[in-house]
C-alpha cells in the first residue's frame, strides 16, 4: 500500500519539474557533457553551420580588399574598385548576420544544457528527500545548481564558434598557400605551438579550480548551517567558537582564489599576447618578401588579414580550453550528485 500511495506524488513531483531531462550517462565528466551534445544534435549542428560560416566570412574581406587594391587603386580602374567595394559591404553585412544567428542558436544550446542539467539535480533532490540533508550539505546543493550548472554550459560554446575556430583556420592556411607557401607552413605550425604554450597552464588552471570549489562548497555548507542554527549557537554561547572557524575557512578560499586568479592570469596574458606576437611576426616576414618583390602591395595587405583574423580563432581555442577544464570540473561535481543513493537503494 506504501508503494502505491508514493508513486502518484512522485509521478505528479516529477510532472512539476517540467519536461523528463533524459537519462544522462554517468561514466565520467567527458560522457555527460557529450550526452548533453547529443540530446540536441539539430540545434549543436546549426551553431556548428553558423559558427563555421561566420569564421569564414571573417577570412573573405582580406582577400577582397587585396583585390580591391590590386584590381582598383594599381590598376587604375575605378569600376573595379567600386565593385570590390560592394562586394566589400555585402560581406560585411552578410557576416554581421550570420553572427546574430550564431550567438541566437548558441545561447539557446547553452540554456537547453542549463535548464536539463538543473532538471537533473533538482529531480535527483526530490528523489532524495529526507535523506539529502544526511548525504551532502544545503551549501553544497545550491553551489551545483547555480555555479556548476553555468559552467557546464558555457562549455557547449566550443560546438559552436569552437568547429568554426578551426574550419576558419584551414582556409586560412589554404589562402596563404595561394600567396605564400612559406606563410602558409608558419601559420599551419604557429598557431598548435600557440595553443601547445597553455595546454600546462590549462591543466594545472583545472587543479587548482577543483581545489577552490570543493573549499567553496564547505563554506557555503558553514553559512547555510550557521543561518539555521544562529539562534541555537546564541543561546549555547558558540558564536565565537563557529566565528573562528568560518574567518579559517574564509581565509582558505580566499587563498585558494588568489591560485586560481595567478593560473588564469598567466592564461589570459597568454590569450592576448602570444597571438600578437605571432602576427607581429608574420607581417614581418610578409613585409621582407614584399620589399624582395616576392608579394604584391595588395597580397601582403591579405596576409596581413589573414594572419590578424586568426587572433579570433586562436582566441577561441584558448578560451574553449579554459571553458572546457571547468566544465569538467563542474560535470564531475554533479555526477557526484547524481551517484547519491536515495534511502532504501542497493
Amino acid at each position: 500500500m506504501s508503494v502505491t500511495r508514493t508513486e502518484p506524488a512522485e509521478e505528479s513531483a516529477a510532472a512539476a519539474l517540467g519536461p523528463d531531462p533524459g537519462t544522462p550517462d554517468e561514466r565520467g565528466p567527458v560522457r555527460y557533457l557529450w550526452w548533453l551534445v547529443t540530446r540536441q544534435r539539430g540545434r549543436v549542428t546549426a551553431g556548428a553551420l553558423l559558427g563555421s560560416l561566420w569564421m569564414v566570412g571573417l577570412t573573405l574581406p582580406p582577400y577582397v580588399l587585396s583585390r580591391a587594391i590590386d584590381d582598383g587603386l594599381l590598376g587604375a580602374d575605378s569600376r573595379a574598385l567600386y565593385g570590390w567595394c560592394g562586394v566589400l559591404l555585402a560581406l560585411g553585412a552578410v557576416n554581421a548576420w550570420l553572427a546574430i544567428m550564431r550567438h541566437r542558436t548558441m545561447t539557446r544550446v547553452r540554456m537547453d544544457a542549463t535548464f536539463r542539467t538543473t532538471r537533473l539535480v533538482t529531480r535527483h533532490a526530490t528523489r532524495l528527500g529526507a535523506v539529502l540533508p544526511g548525504r551532502v550539505a544545503a551549501g553544497e546543493v545550491v553551489t551545483v545548481g547555480v555555479g556548476d550548472v553555468a559552467r557546464i554550459s558555457q562549455t557547449l560554446t566550443l560546438t559552436g564558434p569552437g568547429v568554426g575556430a578551426v574550419v576558419a583556420y584551414a582556409v586560412v592556411a589554404g589562402l596563404l598557400l595561394s600567396i605564400s607557401a612559406l606563410l602558409a607552413v608558419v601559420i599551419l605550425l604557429g598557431v598548435p605551438l600557440l595553443a601547445g604554450c597553455l595546454g600546462p597552464l590549462l591543466g594545472r588552471l583545472q587543479g587548482v579550480e577543483s581545489g577552490y570549489r570543493d573549499r567553496q562548497g564547505v563554506l557555503a555548507s558553514r553559512l547555510t548551517d550557521l543561518v539555521g542554527g544562529l539562534g541555537v549557537l546564541a543561546g549555547l554561547g558558540g558564536k565565537d567558537v563557529y566565528a573562528r572557524r568560518l574567518r579559517r575557512d574564509t581565509r582558505r578560499l580566499r587563498d585558494e582564489g588568489y591560485r586560481v586568479a595567478r593560473v588564469m592570469s598567466w592564461v589570459q596574458a597568454l590569450a592576448v599576447g602570444l597571438p600578437a606576437l605571432f602576427l607581429a611576426c608574420v607581417t614581418w616576414l610578409g613585409a621582407r618578401m614584399a620589399a624582395q618583390g616576392q608579394l604584391s602591395v595588395g597580397e601582403l595587405v591579405a596576409a596581413y588579414g589573414y594572419v590578424a583574423m586568426l587572433v579570433v580563432p586562436v582566441q577561441f581555442f584558448i578560451e574553449g580550453g579554459y571553458d572546457l577544464g571547468r566544465g569538467l570540473v563542474s560535470a564531475r561535481r554533479v555526477l557526484r550528485f547524481l551517484a547519491l543513493a536515495p534511502a532504501g537503494a542497493g
